[in-house]
């Protein structure tokens, strides 16, 4: 079976590979953040802090948590995607 990163140069594909090593990170890890508080989302997080159904502490800290890690994988995902779309030219 042929792999994705099978037809890319190689230094192309070693930076593809990590990207997308650190995309898969940063998606599971923000669902075991979320997981914590049985919450599907970061505005669903915050809602139940607001509404009191779990305490602020340490909620509130993991409602930042998964914030952040929702914004960095934006951030690698468009990272990948320009890297892909330019042949790996910059």
């Amino acid at each position: 079976m042929s792999g994705f990163f099978d037809k890319l140069p190689i230094d192309l594909a070693s930076e593809a590979e990590k990207l997308s090593a650190l995309i898969h990170d940063l998606r599971e890890d923000r669902k075991v953040v979320l997981a914590r508080h049985a919450a599907s989302d970061e505005a669903a997080l915050l809602a139940m802090i607001a509404s009191g159904s779990i305490p602020e502490h340490p909620a509130y800290d993991d409602y930042l948590s998964a914030k952040a890690l929702l914004v960095a994988y934006a951030a690698a995902r468009e990272s990948l995607s320009e890297l892909l779309a330019s042949g790996g030219r910059r």
